[in-house]
């Protein structure tokens, strides 16, 4: 195997997101993305990393970058679960949403590099953020106001489908302004990865992407538990007519919860392409379709279980990505990772349907 190979695993960059070598090159076409400069320092750190790893530092490495992983699925799976504890809905162009923040920071970081190259690498960072996270956020509000609204009353399989139907017309449209190909996400981080432990690595991007992730999450647990919002929206969870009997602007209230998962999902967009550097128009697919898998594990409707679910499923599908090639007898390897999500997601609805914690909404009269 080349030793960038092994590089990669240790600084947890998803195997099947590499891509094979251009011809006559042992350098990965993926760092082609980046300037030469920065392609060949990269390059250089890279086969710096030692491919033999022991049992234990592969272990420590795989649940560093399990952690970091599922705090991505916890993020984008606490807007799956609002929804849902409100509307009773799954929304699956949640991770579309996540696709476009993604690539509106992109935009808004090449653009701010270009016209003022001495900004800071923090400075654009926080103006991509401010860019995506609004734009996001008014893209949550429209998809609840155009698409979901009148389908409040409707049978269960139209609001799915509609669902369903503004994933795809989210995915055309950013393949119409961004295009086909793949983006090279500017790196906003140092890239030289920190070693707290000896044989582990992990990067500044991914300390930033825990730290963030904790905050957040902590943040919204407080906005729900301790707010005269988070009581409106608890109400609106546990009974629609009843709360608006009480005063309730309930479609107030249900726009303010997709405006919430939306920023939620923006910013998760912005980890997910600093970490991977990367960013397309099909790039929310995936991370959605996990995130949902993770709110159902911990289960969907509770905002504890969706970040359980989140950490678990990362650690289950980073471990297991680390151990596949021996557990199957080198039938497998770590390109086949999705396989745990799935494989969790039919045990957990074949068991345990209302996920490792339940289910606390109540059902509606």
């Amino acid at each position: 195997m080349q030793p960038w190979l092994h590089a990669y695993a240790a600084l947890g960059v998803d195997a099947k997101s590499l891509i094979l070598p251009r011809r006559g090159s042992s350098i990965p076409a993926r760092l082609y993305l980046l300037a030469p400069s920065d392609a060949l320092v990269l390059y250089n750190l890279l086969t710096q990393v030692t491919p033999t790893l022991n049992t234990m530092e592969t272990l420590l490495q795989q649940i560093v970058n399990g952690l970091v992983v599922g705090s991505v699925y916890a993020l984008v799976a606490l807007g799956y679960t609002m929804v849902y504890g409100i509307l009773g809905l799954i929304n699956f162009a949640h991770g579309d949403v996540l696709m476009v923040g993604a690539l509106v920071a992109l935009q808004v970081a090449a653009y701010l590099q270009n016209t003022w190259p001495g900004l800071g690498t923090t400075a654009i960072l926080l103006i991509s953020l401010g860019a995506a996270v609004p734009v996001c956020m008014l893209m949550g509000y429209t998809i609840e106001r155009a698409a979901y609204r009148r389908l409040r009353n409707a049978p269960r399989l139209a609001p799915l489908i509609t669902a369903i139907g503004m994933s795809f017309l989210l995915q055309t449209l950013a393949m119409i302004i961004w295009g086909r190909a793949y983006h090279s996400f500017p790196p906003l981080f140092p890239t030289a990865p920190l070693q707290p432990i000896e044989g582990v690595f992990i990067t500044p991007v991914q300390v930033t992407i825990l730290v963030a992730s904790a905050v957040l999450m902590v943040a919204l647990v407080l906005l729900v538990n301790k707010t005269s919002l988070g009581r409106a929206m608890r109400a609106t969870a546990e009974n629609h007519r009843v709360a608006s009997l009480m005063g309730v602007d309930t479609n107030k209230i249900i726009s303010t919860t997709f405006i919430i998962g939306s920023g939620l999902a923006a910013v998760a967009g912005v980890m997910i392409s600093s970490n991977y550097g990367v960013a397309h128009y099909s790039m929310g697919f995936m991370p959605g379709l996990k995130a949902f898998t993770a709110a159902v594990l911990g289960g969907i409707g509770n905002l504890g279980g969706a970040m359980v679910g989140g950490i678990v499923l990362g650690l289950v599908e980073s471990i297991g990505a680390g151990y596949i090639e021996q557990l199957s007898f080198g039938l497998l390897n770590s390109s086949y990772q999705d396989i745990f999500a799935f494989v969790i997601l039919g045990i957990v609805l074949i068991f345990r349907p209302t996920g490792l914690l339940g289910e606390r909404v109540s059902d509606r009269a």
